[in-house]
């Protein structure tokens, strides 16, 4: 990954000194936090979005939901979750999946609206997501689209973190082992209902937590181990 190779900050202060956009300069103002940090003192926001596909250059966001962990502790005070207008008919194989119909699309936030929210909220923290390349693939789209500037931020991937244990161990698996609900199902954490952007981002949340108490039992673990 690009960022390996300079560090988050160098780029974060590269497209701060580009942007002309009053948004994104508010968000790239604060700096990301080294990765020698001890992971139990990192501000995460575990976020997940739903959308109209997988193509991130075709599709669009429809909904969106993020809930913060700090102290490795999930603050269920600061669960979002918002419905996106996508001043589009819904495709009927997006609706079946994530239930959002085009009614509750068309009274939803507009994504220049709910942006700057977000980018708040993600300012100087790190970025949690399952198959973290799809949140982050859009969210680079939308702020090349509204701010005219790259989207960067550090990123945790549960996704990733499982994948990697299996390859050191030398286990054999299939690729739906590491499906987010899968995992979950592995390390004994309650079903949800899949496919609601707040729900998954919950259960990003407590699956990222198990993964913590799994890697580093005696909490001593830094940032950078986690980092995709």
């Amino acid at each position: 990954m690009f960022s390996a190779l300079f560090g988050y900050n160098f780029y974060r202060k590269r497209y701060l000194n580009k942007t002309t956009s009053s948004i994104m300069k508010l968000y790239l103002e604060k700096p990301f936090l080294n990765k020698k940090e001890l992971i139990h003192s990192v501000d995460i926001i575990s976020l997940d979005f739903e959308t109209t596909g997988l193509d991130i250059e075709k599709n669009k966001i429809v909904s969106v939901g993020w809930v913060a962990i700090r102290n490795l502790s999930i603050n269920l005070s600061s669960c979002t979750h918002e419905v996106i207008n996508t001043n589009d008919e819904l495709p009927e194989s997006s609706v079946v999946i994530h239930q959002i119909t085009d009614n509750q699309s068309a009274s939803g936030m507009n994504i220049e609206d709910i942006m700057p929210i977000l980018l708040e909220q993600l300012s100087g923290k790190v970025l949690l997501a399952h198959n973290a390349k799809v949140e982050l693939g859009f969210l680079n789209k939308v702020c090349k689209q509204l701010y005219g500037t790259n989207f960067i931020i550090p990123i945790i991937d549960t996704q990733y973190l499982a994948k990697r244990s299996l390859e050191r161990n030398n286990k054999t698996f299939k690729k739906k082992a590491l499906r987010l609900f899968n995992l979950r199902k592995e390390l004994k954490l309650p079903v949800y209902k899949a496919h609601n952007a707040l729900m998954d981002a919950v259960a990003t949340a407590e699956l990222f937590l198990a993964m913590v108490n799994k890697i580093s039992p005696k909490n001593n673990a830094r940032l950078g181990d986690f980092l995709s």
